[in-house]
């Protein structure tokens, strides 16, 4: 398989669009062209990364940070331009994701969310424009015995998505009705003979930008020389996109409690501790990685809790004192539980690629007891 093809596969899953205007998202490293065999997912790429990736003969790594950050003047077997000569001198592609992944449906800061209990939680800053744009829905009319094969198509060409959930359509029953006339030639049926056929209605939701791409599909397996079919504009309220995600807990949840549920979802060996520690959450908010400017928002909220990577002196003085109690996990240790998750959802795109987790791609940090 092609990287371009993989790039396909991914974007179905974290959309590049959701990504920050400052962050570096997409191919950084090698040739869309090239066929891949193996993939290796990472939150870093480091010296240790790239040893391994070579070990295991990976063709493309997928990283969440970006292996170039900034412009490089020059690519060298020295200081921080050392692995990224490694890894061209290697062969080794690099995709990152980064703050998409943030922003996505189901990414890292809705995992977050989950393993702390928030309901239907929201993001908190940084917006950016939906990549979904526009939806549409498909309507069309399919024969009983080529429902499976035409809706097959149309989801394969990215209809059916809505939210975390794909293959998503509603059926009914029916009697379609048609004269083949002169110069038809139909599938079922004969010329000048009134046909009824035991039809399936079947409707799909179709984002703007796959909509010409779907109906393609639809007409290539529909049996019909002419298939019946709408397509019908719905009403756009865009949902927001952009990072953190705040909201109330299903059930108030004490603070000892919450660290439990963190430490099993996300192996962290330590927390860092704002506030009071032994309270009862009811109102939370989430931030992977470094979010410590989203403290104001999560403040002006009166949430409870705040659960991130990482935050800064005066940031968590300030949370300090409006009385909300935080957390703070390891700026890597808050992203890298996602890596499961988004293996197994790549590989479904993918199947018939090997897709490993980095072994090697650690936190930093080691934490001792004094």
């Amino acid at each position: 398989m092609k990287i371009k093809d993989i790039v396909k596969a991914i974007d179905k899953i974290v959309p590049l669009e959701l990504a920050q205007d400052w962050d570096n998202v997409g191919l950084l490293i090698g040739d869309a062209q090239r066929n891949v065999k193996s993939i290796l997912l990472t939150i870093d790429i480091t010296g240790e990364v790239v040893a391994e990736a070579k070990r295991l003969k990976t063709d493309l790594i997928v990283s969440y940070h970006p292996v170039i950050w900034d412009g490089l003047k020059k690519i060298t077997t020295e200081g921080q331009s050392s692995v990224v000569y490694d890894l061209i001198r290697a062969g080794i592609s690099v995709f990152s994701i980064h703050t998409a992944l943030d922003s996505a449906i189901g990414g890292v800061n809705d995992g977050l969310a989950e393993i702390i209990g928030i309901v239907d939680g929201k993001p908190i800053g940084d917006y950016v424009k939906s990549a979904a744009g526009d939806n549409y829905k498909l309507v069309v009319f399919i024969p009983v015995e080529s429902v499976a094969k035409v809706s097959n198509a149309v989801f394969a060409a990215g209809a059916g998505q809505i939210g975390s959930y794909s293959n998503c359509s509603f059926q009914t029953e029916g009697t379609g009705s048609f004269l083949p006339l002169e110069g038809a030639k139909p599938a079922i049926g004969k010329r000048g003979k009134l046909e009824r056929v035991p039809e399936i209605r079947f409707e799909a939701i179709v984002p703007a930008g796959k909509l010409a791409n779907v109906i393609a599909a639809m007409k290539k397996a529909h049996p019909y020389e002419t298939p019946a079919f709408d397509i019908i504009k719905l009403y756009n309220e865009q949902s927001k996109f952009g990072l953190g995600r705040i909201g109330k807990l299903a059930e108030p949840m004490r603070l000892n409690k919450v660290i439990e549920r963190i430490k099993e979802y996300t192996g962290a060996k330590a927390v860092g501790i704002v506030g009071d520690d032994n309270r009862l959450v009811k109102r939370a908010a989430v931030c992977a990685g470094s979010c410590g400017k989203i403290i104001n928002a999560v403040i002006a909220e009166k949430c409870d809790l705040y659960l991130t990577g990482e935050l800064k002196h005066h940031q968590a003085l300030a949370a300090q004192e409006a009385g909300v109690t935080c957390i703070c996990l390891s700026h890597t240790v808050s992203e890298r539980f996602i890596l499961k998750k988004f293996a197994k959802q790549l590989q479904k795109q993918i199947k018939q690629m090997t897709i490993r987790i980095s072994k090697k791609d650690t936190d930093p940090f080691k934490w001792k007891k004094l």
